[in-house]
């Protein structure tokens, strides 16, 4: 760390669509608070998830190392308390690292470096929602996605999530007034994870409204007959328990005016941070990402779990004003954002950097030329074994060993209609990718490692639900003795500690 070390405002969103952020949010999306952080932001718009699921995502996210590395395969999957995360990273080297919101860990360590939590987390930190490479088709209805989160599209005033993220937004603007106090003397990290727009479509009437005369509620890409999918497709569609529901026009465009809406809802909590930051005189750099994006029923497929555009790809952004503001369209991902704020915190990864799947963004926004492809890995729910993906330059190559081989000029063919694995025009690129994967992946003991995983979580999970449950999930703590005023403290020195700016 040197001595001049930023503090860092990292604001991480759920399930937020990129191709929604080809240069900052799209045009017509109401998102003014957002269009204001892209005008002073290094923008990426071809950044990727490292997985497009949830715990697997993050956690590559929170560690520059993808799922076969983490060992978070899906969304029950322990995140080791030895893999060193940017929280690590930069408390190690001096910082103060704090959370609110949503990081969906897995198992007895809910912290991960952060020196303090101010909320728990939204989903359980338990093996209970682990998959079964054993029993491939089978469907666990009380925590599988299902078809209701499009048919249930709609307007409320309050929900599960909602109540969730205004409880995000109200600890984490507290926690920035709280910086300004000045009472440590650290820089900080302070990230703040938000669960929307993430299913179900559901939204309050403000943001309903602002959507009434939208021209994009219906995909470009209309749904497709079953049978004209890619087989991981129909996975998907079978673990979605698609053939209960009918999903009608008017289902589609609720969901995606909802999806848009939550967008604008998350907005006004981003503006309600970035206020509080500027009204407390501080500045950070700051970071703008999600964890994976949503379909949102092009092809007729919803939410993640693939590697198309949709589901695969995420907006990034970084007001730093050491970088120029602008676009840059070589492809990236989530997994570099760790060995970038390793990079802008001025802290060393040297001892875990040949263990480390992603890389800097810092030289890349300074106009140096990246060639490294992007990798991604799924081998969760819907998949009977793992998929990997490579993006290189205009092309994307998936593979799974259970499946043909998948080539996609994304650049020409933005919505991946045309496969061209089989095409001898492509034979070169083709190749040159198979090659790649050669060397990063072997499946087999990929899939094995998957296997033993879910095998043993599932002995385990079983094992502590019979008798007494002692649950993981995050309790946070307030010190009630320790706030206001109380009679170990002095009243003078409370009122002048606790005022910004300070009295006369």
């Amino acid at each position: 760390m040197t001595a001049q070390s930023p503090n860092i405002l990292i604001l991480m969103v759920d399930q937020l669509n990129g191709t929604l952020f080809p240069d900052g949010p799209a045009e017509w999306l109401h998102a003014p608070n957002l269009k204001r952080l892209a005008a002073r932001s290094t923008r990426f718009a071809n950044s990727y998830t490292g997985s497009p699921l949830c715990a697997p995502g993050r956690a590559s996210f929170m560690s520059g190392q993808l799922p076969s590395r983490t060992r978070v395969y899906d969304n029950a999957a322990e995140f080791a308390s030895d893999i060193p995360t940017y929280a690590h990273h930069l408390r190690r080297a001096g910082y103060q690292t704090c959370l609110s919101g949503k990081m969906h860990f897995v198992g007895p360590d809910q912290l991960h470096g952060f020196e303090e939590r101010l909320t728990t987390d939204i989903y359980p930190a338990d093996f209970g929602w682990t998959p079964d490479y054993r029993k491939p088709g089978e469907r666990i209805d009380w925590w599988y996605h299902n078809m209701g989160s499009v048919t249930g599209a709609g307007v409320a005033e309050i929900s599960n999530q909602m109540e969730y993220d205004d409880e995000v937004a109200y600890h984490a603007t507290r926690k920035i007034q709280d910086l300004s106090r000045g009472k440590d003397d650290r820089p900080w990290c302070l990230t703040v994870s938000f669960t929307h727009p993430h299913d179900p479509y559901v939204t309050r009437q403000k943001y309903w409204d602002l959507y009434e005369d939208c021209e994009h509620l219906l995909p470009e890409v209309p749904a497709m007959d079953y049978e004209d999918h890619d087989p991981h497709s129909k996975r998907i569609f079978d673990a979605n328990d698609w053939r209960n529901f009918d999903i009608t026009e008017e289902d589609i465009r609720k969901s995606r005016r909802a999806y848009f809406s939550n967008i604008s809802y998350l907005d006004d909590k981003i503006g309600e941070i970035l206020d509080t930051l500027e009204a407390t005189r501080q500045e950070a750099v700051i970071f703008f990402v999600s964890d994976h994006g949503d379909m949102l029923g092009e092809r007729g497929l919803w939410f993640k779990m693939n590697f198309y555009e949709g589901s695969a790809r995420v907006p990034l952004m970084i007001a730093s004003p050491d970088l120029t503001p602008g676009l840059i369209e070589t492809p990236v991902s989530t997994i570099d954002v760790t060995p970038t704020l390793c990079d802008i915190a001025g802290v060393s990864m040297a001892d875990v950097m040949p263990w480390t799947d992603g890389e800097s963004l810092i030289p890349l926004a300074k106009g140096e030329v990246r060639t490294a492809p992007v990798a991604m890995e799924y081998a969760a729910e819907a998949s009977y074994a793992p998929l990997v993906a490579l993006r290189e330059g205009d092309y994307k190559f998936t593979r799974c060993a259970l499946d043909p081989e998948q080539l996609f000029d994304v650049a020409n063919d933005p919505h991946e209609l045309t496969n061209l694995a089989e095409d001898p025009a492509h034979a070169d690129t083709l190749a040159r990718l198979q090659a790649m994967a050669d060397e990063r992946w072997n499946l087999d003991l990929f899939d094995a490692q998957v296997r033993e995983s879910q095998a043993r979580r599932w002995i385990v999970y079983e094992a502590l639900r019979n008798g007494d449950y002692f649950p993981w999930d995050y309790q946070p703590l307030q010190k009630a003795s320790e706030r206001y005023m109380r009679n170990h403290m002095d009243l003078n020195t409370v009122e002048d500690i606790a005022r910004f700016p300070r009295g006369e």
